[in-house]
């Protein structure tokens, strides 16, 4: 059974390449689907059981300040997954599990230090965001519960990741179709039935992410072969640490770039009234299935050029990204038209409040039109960052999408301060930074620089 598994995860190393990239790319999408559905579930429940404040409080208010606390991790232990798929499509086991259990240490003891912050600090963060008064005390609740769940959040997610690495997208989906289920049933004893408003919905999804973290470290421990996870092993291995936070911490920077743009972007619709707020958080919801498409999609091509890279199939790493590309666009462009033709009955999903369906609608069409123009920056960086080449691709997302848009917000909007020219920040910021990616992924010389850092590997390895 364990020989057909590794056969499996090596298949991304042969056969027809849109097949490969749609087998890896699909349980990947039903995955990130459940956990789009997962974090949906806490806003529809409180936005129609308890108040417009509470859905305020529990996607909008705490929203960003998860994602950039959460992200910057996530992009940080994704250094790990990148290592992996590179020793595993090299077939150097050993080194596989040295990583593994790094990465797993580093985990632990960063979902610590998070807690022990975030229960501190989560008054002020949110003071930051101009958290309307009605919506403070429960935004407070929901973030401070949240953070107690953190170990168990960031041991799924770098589990996962190893997964993923060695091609099993499919357990992953799994443990979040469970987590998820879990969630919405908790969701709905918590707070329909024991009214608990959002200190369930915050209860309800700490305990689900523990399951998904109980059955990801089960799995790793009960597995055979290169990721096999002894607890008794798991342990910083110096050298492996170094070059996972060489890869992953320009990611983890990129990420938390972002979450300050948006946490700019959400002081901004702040500012408008809880009405806004309201859509902006329901309008969040939906937005994140779009977002979860192209992760999908840039995981998928990230573990595919890792193991091709590491394998040496440089030309299958460029085909790889063209079809890739090609398969984004498509689905860019008809995501778009679904949510402008659908979007009405999308925002009754979470209330059935008038004034914050419409103003749902006046966003949603200052944004979804555009989704397009962000293809060529997930895509091409994923591409990158699988050969190991993570810190250009940072300094141009960076630039383009967060610094650009950060001189736009603190510089352009307080001018007029309307919603129309706070959301115009993120087609600009798209355009500016696909053309710079576009440039870069054909003249910046990467693919140079990664076979050189391998070869080297390779040859110090032989000569130990």
């Amino acid at each position: 059974m364990e020989a057909k598994k590794r056969s499996d995860g090596y298949g991304i190393v042969e056969g027809v390449i849109w097949k490969q990239l749609l087998i890896f790319f699909f349980p990947i999408l039903l995955g990130t689907f459940f956990q789009q559905l997962y974090n949906t579930a806490d806003a529809m429940i409180v936005g129609k059981y308890v108040s417009k404040q509470a859905l305020a409080a529990v996607g909008g208010a705490t929203g960003n300040l998860i994602n950039l606390i959460v992200g910057f991790f996530v992009g940080l232990a994704s250094g790990a997954t990148v290592i992996i798929s590179q020793f595993y499509g090299a077939r150097q086991d050993q080194s596989v599990s040295r990583t593994v259990h790094t990465a797993i240490a580093l985990a632990a003891t960063v979902g610590v230090l998070l807690t022990g912050l975030g229960l501190v600090l989560s008054p002020w963060m949110l003071g930051l965001l101009a958290t309307p008064e009605d919506v403070m005390g429960p935004a407070l609740i929901y973030i401070r519960i949240y953070f107690i769940g953190m170990v168990p959040s960031l041991i799924y997610n770098v589990g996962s990741g190893i997964l993923r690495a060695v091609g099993d997208s499919k357990r992953p989906l799994y443990f979040l179709i469970v987590a998820c289920l879990t969630n919405i049933l908790l969701d709905v004893l918590f707070v329909v039935g024991f009214d608990l408003g959002v200190a369930g919905a915050a209860w309800a999804t700490i305990l689900s992410q523990t399951v998904s973290a109980v059955l990801v470290i089960v799995t790793l421990i009960r597995t055979h072969g290169a990721c096999h996870l002894d607890v008794r092993r798991v342990r910083f291995h110096g050298d492996l640490l170094a070059r996972i936070v060489r890869i992953g911490l320009p990611m983890g920077l990129q990420s938390v770039m972002y979450s300050i743009s948006n946490v700019i972007i959400q002081a901004s619709i702040n500012s408008f009234g809880t009405d806004v707020s309201a859509a902006w958080s329901a309008w969040g919801r939906l937005d994140g299935f779009f977002w979860m498409v192209l992760n999908a999609f840039s995981i998928s091509i990230t573990t595919f050029v890792g193991q091709n890279f590491g394998a040496q199939k440089y030309d299958r790493v460029r085909k790889g990204v063209r079809e890739c590309l090609a398969m984004a666009f498509a689905v860019s462009v008809a995501f778009s038209a679904v949510l402008l033709i659908f979007g009405r009955p999308f925002f009754g999903i979470f209330t059935n409040e008038a004034p914050v369906i419409d103003e749902g609608m006046r966003i949603l069409g200052l944004i979804a039109p555009y989704f397009a123009t962000y293809v060529c920056i997930e895509i091409l960086s994923g591409a990158v960052r699988g050969a190991g080449e993570s810190l250009i691709p940072t300094v141009l997302t960076m630039f383009g999408v967060c610094i650009l848009r950060l001189v736009w917000l603190l510089v352009f909007v307080p001018m007029d301060r309307t919603i129309e020219r706070t959301l115009f920040s993120y087609p600009m910021t798209w355009v500016v930074t696909s053309i710079l990616f576009i440039a870069y992924y054909l003249k910046g010389g990467w693919m140079k620089r990664c076979q050189a850092r391998l070869i080297t590997r390779i040859e110090e390895k032989q000569a130990s």
